[in-house]
């Protein structure tokens, strides 16, 4: 039977990565440029979101001229997106909530995926799906590290990791990153559209490298 679960390998990985890297490429000439730079500053795993035209061909651009860059795709909405997503080549998928037909795919496909959840319910639908890994969004608005961790207590002993998205930057990294149930951030403020319009490539550097730092001093600098 097929499974959505993520390989033991990869959970690894984004552990000691700390985190991801969130991208909306409204240009496929800025995908690459994008991902070098995330390298340079020591984040190898990035989601691509499916919010532009050009992600699925970022993304395929990325495999091909940055292989050492574990890449995912986010805001995967409908079956279809999750088939695209797998025959393009992603090591796995994320979505913003937590829709059953959706991650029954997944599931189907053999896509590791992470679905969104801001409930205890969430939850409860993700683990019948055989998921462990979730997507925590919008997690400032929903009330943070606190409500998270309430709404983790009672899955705890499952094993179950997440992953904060949405509001989360620089300023609150390292808490959340301290936080034992968070496997790693996804970080949008990495390589914000701006930066990406201005192809400020020393900046996303720089962003890259301050998170990694913290990751690094947390969890040992392990990759």
């Amino acid at each position: 039977m097929s499974s959505s679960a993520f390989p033991d390998s990869l959970q690894t990985h984004l552990h000691h990565t700390g985190v991801i890297a969130v991208l909306m490429i409204d240009e496929v000439k800025d995908a690459v440029p994008v991902a070098r730079a995330l390298l340079a500053g020591g984040v190898d795993c990035l989601e691509l979101t499916l919010r532009t035209p050009v992600a699925m061909e970022a993304l395929r651009a990325i495999r091909a001229e940055v292989p050492e860059m574990n890449i995912g795709v986010g805001t995967i909405l409908n079956v279809a997106q999750v088939n695209e997503v797998k025959e393009a080549g992603a090591a796995f998928g994320v979505a913003p909530g937590m829709n059953p037909r959706v991650v029954a795919e997944a599931v189907r496909i053999g896509l590791p995926f992470a679905p969104g959840i801001c409930t205890p319910t969430d939850i409860e639908l993700a683990l019948e799906q055989g998921c462990r890994l979730l997507k925590f969004f919008p997690s400032e608005p929903c009330g943070g590290l606190a409500y998270l961790r309430t709404i983790a207590a009672p899955f705890a002993h499952l094993g179950v990791k997440y992953i904060p998205l949405g509001g989360v930057g620089a300023d609150n990294a390292e808490s959340y990153l301290k936080e034992p149930s968070v496997l790693a951030l996804g970080g949008s403020w990495l390589a914000s559209k701006p930066l990406i319009h201005t192809q400020n490539w020393d900046a996303i550097t720089t962003n890259a490298r301050r998170v990694k730092a913290v990751v690094n001093q947390l969890r040992g600098g392990q990759a």
